[in-house]
């Protein structure tokens, strides 16, 4: 389905919403696997299809004409706060963590008193989610909507990836709704104001499409890191967004330094990702058949585009590893850095198998 699809379609989706059962749907940062957010067992059955453990928070999406204080219970001092980043960055990839309003169902938020919102961008998204909101007629319509794939995988940017990765509830009957390759193509950041009135500031949870200094500039101070009492989060494991192919990250310098050293030892093929501007250093081994390397734009916003439809093109090429060259430190690659270093975790000694 795109914008300018027939209204049935969207109908069909909305229908499902309402009988509680599931949809995939796009948004700007990656396609969602969406329930009726204030309906406990369609959000418990958005963790079984995936895989979720039930501790694991989902966000609720909102349309933009939602009432966002009746999900949530704020004082005024962190309401006002709320409101200015709102303002700036919503429709958009920034999620909130607030306190949940008690006549919110716990299970969005992994048991805790705590809930995830955003208003997101995409034309798609916010054509289902107004339309599921007159269709339910109440204050509490959203949809809960973690990225539509297993737990632990690679996310989906498109329609097909999620079409690849349940293939099982398509045929069953899962919609999924067309909207073209997400313009994001890395999750929401997530800022923390539930404890904002206790003084802990607006806590960065993680990194994602709205930047630090961006929140930074509105708020008039910077953001605080994560503690160890802040709410559990969507994508705060140590290893997640991973594909099924080991993936390892490497400097450059490294990189051109090993790669030899492994053709010589291992039977596989291998497959290189790298920036445009780093294709230059690899020339010694890109001749060799065995090597497939996978150029991705200089940019940060043009990398994150790029990157899951990426990982999961070459985690269908049958490689035996795939060797990442680090991306840079500067802050605007922090959500990047931040997909790659998880991904890569599922495959470190010191976790288990994938």
């Amino acid at each position: 389905m795109t914008a300018d699809q027939p209204d049935q379609a969207l109908e069909q989706a909305v229908d499902v919403l309402l009988q509680g059962g599931l949809v995939a749907f796009p948004t700007e940062t990656v396609y969602g696997l969406g329930a009726d957010a204030s309906n406990p067992e369609a959000v418990r059955a958005i963790y079984a299809a995936k895989g979720r453990p039930s501790n694991h928070p989902v966000i609720v999406h909102l349309a933009r004409a939602a009432d966002l204080w009746s999900w949530v219970s704020v004082d005024e001092q962190t309401k006002a706060v709320a409101q200015r980043l709102i303002d700036a960055f919503w429709p958009g990839p920034l999620t909130l963590i607030l306190k949940r309003n008690e006549a919110v169902p716990g299970a969005v938020s992994g048991g805790q008193d705590t809930i995830g919102v955003r208003c997101p961008a995409h034309p798609v998204a916010q054509a289902l989610l107004t339309a599921f909101a007159q269709a339910r007629g109440s204050e509490l319509a959203g949809v809960a909507a973690p990225s539509a794939n297993r737990f632990g995988h690679v996310s989906p940017t498109r329609a097909q990836h999620v079409r690849d990765e349940f293939a099982d509830l398509v045929r069953a009957g899962l919609p999924v709704i067309e909207g073209g390759d997400s313009d994001v193509g890395i999750e929401s950041t997530i800022i923390d104001l539930s404890r904002f009135s206790l003084g802990h500031g607006v806590a960065l949870l993680r990194p994602g499409g709205v930047s630090a200094a961006a929140l930074a500039q509105v708020l008039g101070e910077p953001l605080r890191g994560v503690d160890a009492q802040a709410p559990r989060v969507s994508g705060s494991l140590k290893a997640h967004y991973s594909p099924h192919t080991p993936i390892r990250l490497y400097s450059l310098k490294k990189m051109v330094q090993e790669v030899p050293a492994w053709l010589a030892h291992n039977a596989g093929n291998l497959a290189l990702g790298l920036r445009q501007c780093e294709v230059v250093a690899l020339e010694s081994v890109a001749t060799n058949q065995r090597i497939s390397i996978s150029v991705l734009p200089d940019d940060a916003a043009g990398y994150a585009r790029e990157l899951y439809a990426r990982l999961r093109d070459l985690d269908q090429g049958g490689f035996a590893e795939l060797r990442w060259v680090d991306v840079p430190t500067e802050p605007e690659w922090a959500g990047v850095a931040d997909r790659l270093s998880r991904a890569a975790a599922a495959f470190a000694d010191d976790h288990p198998a994938h």
